[in-house]
């Protein structure tokens, strides 16, 4: 009986549209930071303009990427998936308003931190980490779907990690190791939830519209390269100069190649929504070589092209495949790629492939492009998506 009640209640939900599922306010605000973010990056980077912030200016920018815009995604992507999981209410209302807010008090908080005090900044940035891990946990617990509380792990390496860095910052005045605890969180989320769902929407879209090889089921392979990921990611974060880190991280590229391979992405290139995903899975195995091959031949590849094939590549080019097919999935709308989304997708590939190149030629007119096509992507989401995600849909009591 409990389930029908709130699902009762969720239609009668009459509040803002936006506030109505977890996927509208942090996708729409994740997407917005990102495009500001970098905006006030590159001014800062070349010396012409000084945000009132106590980091350094390279440490607010990767802070803000990671703990600001992944943290958002994350947010807006469990509290739409764990309902699924776990057959709850979705929380939506005051109780999803008061999340946003934090998360948007932390965005401020960290921005102005030289004004409130780095200490008040921190607390507050991390706050909203813990607050989400206890709404994950409880929703979890009371849907008894143990096997999703491995996402906590993801959760939980982030506040640990966002805890490190601010520790690091008020002791030596920059951030160390804290960075690259969020980017293995954030691979390893990757190489987890999307290694599940890139097969899975593939298979499905082969199966309606084009008949033949399909993707090779998860099996013990997916699990051990998911492992040796995961070990690579730990030992780089412990030993980030260690020539065993380097040797694992490349083998663990070379596995993750293979696995990309066996998922039939060269069949789908009609359908932009499918294809997406197998580009963006493509940078994890890049940024393994290159990140394995800056430790192993520091003179020859530069550490941030490795960095930004995770970063800028990975990270944003899946979080923008996935926010996009979401919104439309969950607003009633057709699952088809629109020319505005293929060419968010196509700035956000040209964003990554530009950064990269930047890190090897030292050329800033490619670190302009970058920045600016990571712009149109991230802008361009949140302007073409924002009917969607701020308005109520047709017929709302049949849509979400």
């Amino acid at each position: 009986m409990a389930i029908p009640l709130a699902l009762e209640r969720r239609r009668n939900y009459a509040g803002p549209a936006i506030f109505s599922y977890g996927f509208r306010p942090f996708f729409f605000a994740g997407a917005t930071w990102a495009a500001l973010g970098v905006l006030l990056w590159l001014p800062q980077y070349f010396g012409e303009i000084v945000l009132p912030t106590a980091m350094g200016p390279l440490d607010w920018h990767v802070h803000e990427m990671l703990y600001g815009y992944v943290a958002a995604v994350i947010a807006g992507f469990l509290l739409t998936a764990v309902p699924n999981w776990t057959g709850r209410l979705p929380i939506c209302g005051v109780p999803l308003a008061a999340l946003a807010t934090l998360w948007l008090a932390g965005r401020l908080a960290m921005l102005l931190s030289a004004k409130t005090g780095y200490a008040v900044a921190a607390a507050l940035d991390v706050a909203f980490l813990v607050a989400m891990a206890s709404v994950t946990l409880r929703e979890i617990v009371a849907g008894k779907n143990w096997r999703n509380l491995r996402v906590l792990a993801v959760l939980l390496a982030l506040i640990g990690g966002n805890i490190v860095w601010h520790v690091e910052v008020l002791r030596s005045g920059a951030a160390d190791y804290g960075p690259r605890i969020a980017i293995a969180a954030a691979m390893t989320l990757i190489m987890t939830i999307g290694g599940r769902i890139v097969p899975s929407f593939t298979h499905n879209w082969l199966v309606r519209c084009n008949p033949g090889r399909l993707p090779v089921p998860f099996s013990r392979y997916d699990a051990v390269s998911v492992a040796v990921g995961a070990l690579a990611l730990a030992a780089w974060v412990v030993l980030p100069t260690h020539m065993v880190s380097g040797t694992m991280l490349v083998g663990a590229g070379a596995l993750h190649a293979i696995r990309l391979g066996r998922w039939a992405g060269d069949r789908t290139f009609a359908d932009r929504l499918v294809l997406v995903l197998h580009v963006a899975y493509a940078f994890i195995p890049l940024g393994f070589a290159l990140v394995g091959g800056a430790i192993l031949w520091p003179a020859a590849v530069p550490m941030s092209a490795g960095l930004h094939a995770w970063t800028t590549g990975a990270i944003g080019l899946m979080t923008l495949a996935v926010m996009t097919r979401a919104t439309l999935g969950h607003t009633g709308r057709a699952l088809t790629a629109s020319a505005a989304t293929q060419a968010i997708y196509a700035a956000a590939l040209v964003a990554a492939l530009a950064r990269i190149a930047a890190a090897f030629m030292g050329s800033s007119e490619l670190l302009h492009l970058a920045a600016f096509a990571w712009f149109a992507a991230f802008a361009g989401y949140a302007v073409s998506y924002a009917p969607l995600l701020l308005l109520r849909p047709p017929k709302w009591a049949g849509h979400t």
